[in-house]
Formats: C-alpha cells, structure tokens, sequence
C-alpha cells in the first residue's frame, strides 16, 4: 500500500475542507478515509496539527467538536511511528525538518506538502516530495 506523510498544513487544510468545501487536500483526506494510502505521523506532527488547529483560521472555521473529531480519526487511523532519523538542516524552516525525518523513518512513499521550498529538493533518501495535486494524480492513477 502507499504510505505518505501529509504536511500540517494539508492536513489541517485537509479537514477544513472536507467539512467546508472541495479542496485537494480535503480531497487527500477523503481518500486516505477510503483506504487509498495508508497516513503517517508523528508526535512532532500531531502537536503542530493540534497549534494550528488554534489559530484563528482554522478555530473561526471548524467547531471545537470538528477539530476533536479530526484528531480522534487521525490518532485512531493513521500510522504513528517514532522518528529514528535525525534531519537538521535539510529544509529551509528548520520546523519542517522533524517532519521530513518523520517520512524518512518510516520509509515512506511520499511526503506531502505545499511548501516550495521542500518541493524543490524533489525527494530526500527515497521519499518523494509532491504537491497535494500531484499526490491526488498518483492516487487517481493507482488500480
């Protein structure tokens, strides 16, 4: 099966827009839902996800209950692994290293993200760096 590591970001995006609008990263979220890929995590992104759920955009946009329920399913469905990979200095903001050091210890397909700087490194020791678009075509494209 397909493994990927959705960004904050998308996930948060994600769950946003599966309840308010279509979106690809509410889309992405739909499809991991069905079983399309298989999600992993970690503390390091669970603790970001829970801040950015926080803000004001998001807090303004998902009730307290959505954004309980949104972390309920991703603790209960997805993949937590422990980072065993140590990244530092790879992307540009050094808060997106713990979350390419998650992908990287769990050997995963593909990290997700709509940061251009960690698209620009294109992949980072066998995990492919895609858009939320582009994931959403290799999903579209798996049998």
């Amino acid at each position: 099966m397909t493994t990927a590591v959705l960004d904050t970001n998308v996930l948060a995006s994600g769950f946003r827009g599966v309840l308010l609008s279509t979106s690809t990263p509410g889309e992405l979220i739909r499809d991991w839902l069905a079983g399309s890929f298989e999600l992993i995590i970690s503390e390091h992104i669970l603790s970001e996800l829970e801040r950015t759920f926080r803000t004001r955009y998001f807090s303004q946009a998902l009730t307290p209950e959505q954004i309980a329920d949104a972390l309920a399913v991703i603790r209960r469905r997805a993949r937590l692994v422990a980072i065993t990979v140590e990244v530092q200095g790879v992307a540009t903001h050094p808060e997106d290293d713990p979350v390419l050091a998650t992908a990287v210890s769990a050997a995963a397909d593909y990290l997700v993200t709509g940061d251009r700087q960690l698209l620009r490194l294109g992949d980072y020791q066998g995990v492919a760096i895609v858009s939320p678009r582009a994931m959403a075509q290799v999903l579209a494209a798996l049998p």
